[in-house]
């Protein structure tokens, strides 16, 4: 939404919308990334009821909430996209009752198509090794860059943490000696994560020689950092990944996300439990992990498919 069209919504949404901000942030702790999409989200709903004629708040019901996200899925919107349009109305709308903006809640009885359980992609081990072996021969120099790159990749792959997370990482929040980091993840819940020998080492060269070198104070306690010495962006991070996985030339993945689901498979491969992998994502339920064991599953069928002679 452009500032033009916020300045024609009715006042009376506008302070609602700022005041649910407040509450997102203060009491829900969101991240700026998920405050953005909710906000979004509450924006485009505001655009459709001022069209239908609303005005105030009191005139969302759960016919024109129906309608709103009726319209958007005859858009082509996917069904991840509606069913958070229709969390974040619900969020809203439950928010707004408690504040006794509106007497009852118009989105109680508010439903949205379930999300596609797609399978994420997933690399095969060697495809990571591959892509890390080509990451460590260009850090071999000692270049700052490279050096960085290949921290990077390696502690995504051997963490599991999502490039938000990584990009947030300050230097007191790795542990060499113990091998963990600390991440600061949704919901701003704090976990421990391992990582092991390899993903240590890259971490150690990064933060003797390529860190010094790209370092400057608006960096602060940052551990990664950009070519201007400022933390890094997590559009950087996720250029870094996109390009040295479509290196690989054999996988269609190249989404730094690929590397989250990539660990989370290999760790239940190896034999990890559910529950350790749960926490290691940081995943708030378990049914969310459990998608990963379909991901695993079909990855035998595939190789006994692939090998057995009556299959």
């Amino acid at each position: 939404m452009d500032q033009h069209e916020r300045d024609r919504l009715p006042a009376e949404f506008t302070a609602a919308s700022t005041g649910f901000a407040r509450y997102l942030a203060a009491e829900r702790g969101r991240s700026a990334h998920t405050l953005r999409a909710y906000l979004s989200d509450l924006d485009a709903l505001f655009i459709h009821a001022v069209a239908e004629g609303c005005h105030t708040l009191a005139d969302l019901d759960l016919g024109l909430l129906r309608r709103w996200l009726g319209a958007q899925s005859t858009e082509g919107l996917a069904r991840s996209t509606l069913s958070r349009r229709a969390a974040t109305v619900r969020t809203f709308t439950a928010w707004a009752t408690r504040e006794e903006l509106v007497l009852v809640d118009p989105a109680l009885r508010l439903r949205a198509p379930q999300r596609d359980k797609s399978l994420p992609g997933v690399l095969q081990q060697q495809q990571v090794q591959r892509a890390l072996g080509a990451l460590a021969e260009d850090a071999a120099d000692g270049g700052a860059v490279p050096l960085r790159d290949l921290a990077m990749v390696e502690l995504l792959y051997a963490t599991g943490v999502r490039v938000g997370e990584l990009a947030g990482l300050d230097i007191d929040d790795v542990d060499l000696a113990r091998r963990t980091l600390t991440v600061l993840g949704k919901g701003n819940k704090e976990r421990a994560v391992p990582f092991g020998v390899p993903a240590a080492r890259a971490v150690d060269g990064w933060l003797r020689t390529g860190r010094p070198a790209l370092w400057q104070p608006a960096g602060g306690p940052a551990l990664f950092l950009g070519v201007r010495g400022r933390r890094i962006d997590q559009r950087q991070v996720r250029a870094v990944v996109e390009r040295r996985l479509a290196d690989l030339g054999d996988t269609s993945a190249t989404s730094p996300h690929t590397l989250r689901h990539s660990a989370a498979t290999h760790l239940l491969d190896g034999g990890a439990d559910l529950r350790t992998v749960q926490e290691i994502l940081g995943h708030s339920s378990l049914a969310t992990t459990q998608l990963y064991t379909h991901v695993s599953v079909e990855r035998l069928r595939a190789s006994y498919q692939q090998a057995h002679p009556r299959a």
